[in-house]
């Protein structure tokens, strides 16, 4: 699954190369949500004092072409612009640009699997259960699952390096008992929040792996008996035998709904607690004046930027879920590849032997 994309002298450019230009395509977007961050501030601390400000520089603060000399991510030293339509327009091009080369590059790393499995499961002359599905479904849905899971775990790593040392700061503008005098206090509570969601989230969703991984099996057995049918109706595909299998489908299918059900809840609940948590911290200083309205949005968009990339893995639960049963059916089958392996295709009948 790895080595066929990763470890191909053939695919070495669009592996490496294409996984390099789209750590560049995050890297761009997280910088400017980064700006935009700061954008927040400005502009809603321009809102609450609209009454004394000119209306002139609501619309420069929008429209106008300002830039001023930055460190891009810290490294670069570049001129970045300092109002919306100058900060949103790189996201826009970069995320579409994006998209565009996300789905090349996931079409080829199914492509180097498929390459890679087709010649040795030619090579096997026992049979295999779900070889097909494995194959053609379950390469494609590898391949999707981890090039989405990857950049969003990169992403989420350089939104932690540009967003902790700015909540980091904000801290300081917290106004509770104790918490007031803990450095860092946001970045605290968004960690221990997370930590706290994940360790239920695992026991809540428990179960979820071994019923997916049973609920692809019972789908194959039943895939497999339609498409014998399509070539045999008289020996296979029997409406007494596609029932029973149906059944057994059913019965999955409905205790994953059921378990599915009880993490939803959770899921849902936790997503309120996050949303609510910056708001509880900061909130109770704007009443003191401390803190102004462009303020609580600059702390409230970074809390959420933090949060979410320490929530990377519980707000994907569900497909990493999805991903640890296709993982394993895979492994068995590339195991069984191995076990089976004749050293021939087993398609070509063999030459001849030679006259005596």
């Amino acid at each position: 699954m790895i080595k066929a994309y990763f470890q191909n002298r053939k695919w070495t450019i669009w592996a490496w190369g294409g996984g390099f230009a789209l750590f560049l395509v995050i890297w761009t977007q997280v910088e400017m949500s980064v700006l935009l961050n700061t954008w927040y501030r400005d502009f809603y601390d321009l809102l609450q004092n609209a009454a004394e400000r000119d209306v002139a520089e609501f619309w420069d603060s929008i429209f106008a072409m300002r830039f001023e000399w930055g460190t891009f991510f810290y490294v670069i030293p570049l001129p970045l612009p300092r109002t919306f339509m100058w900060i949103a327009l790189p996201v826009v091009l970069t995320g579409t640009a994006g998209s565009f080369l996300v789905r090349h590059y996931g079409f080829r790393w199914r492509q180097a699997i498929t390459e890679d499995y087709i010649p040795r499961w030619r090579n096997v002359e026992q049979e295999i259960e779900g070889a097909s599905q494995r194959i053609q479904e379950d390469a494609n849905r590898f391949a999707r699952i981890v090039e989405s899971l990857g950049l969003q775990v990169l992403r989420a790593v350089l939104t932690l390096i540009a967003f902790l040392p700015i909540l980091w700061t904000l801290s300081g503008d917290v106004d509770l008992p104790i918490i007031r005098d803990i450095p860092g206090s946001l970045v605290w509570a968004a960690l221990i929040v997370t930590v706290g969601g994940m360790t239920i989230s695992w026991f809540v969703g428990y179960f979820l792996p071994g019923l997916e991984y049973n609920n692809q099996k019972v789908e194959a057995a039943f895939r497999k008996e339609l498409v014998l049918g399509e070539d045999d109706k008289f020996n296979h595909a029997q409406p007494e035998n596609l029932f029973q299998l149906f059944t057994g489908l059913r019965f999955n299918y409905f205790r994953l709904y059921l378990h599915y059900g009880y993490f939803d809840l959770w899921s849902n609940m936790y997503g309120q607690i996050t949303a609510l948590t910056p708001l509880l911290m900061i909130g109770p200083a704007m009443f003191t004046g401390a803190v102004s309205v462009g303020l609580l949005f600059q702390v409230t968009n970074a809390y959420g930027r933090v949060d979410g990339s320490f929530s990377i893995i519980l707000d994907n639960w569900t497909t990493l879920t999805e991903l640890r049963s296709i993982w394993k059916r895979l492994h068995e089958f590339e195991a069984n590849l191995d076990k089976y392996n004749t050293g021939h295709d087993v398609g070509i009948a063999p030459e001849a032997a030679p006259a005596e």
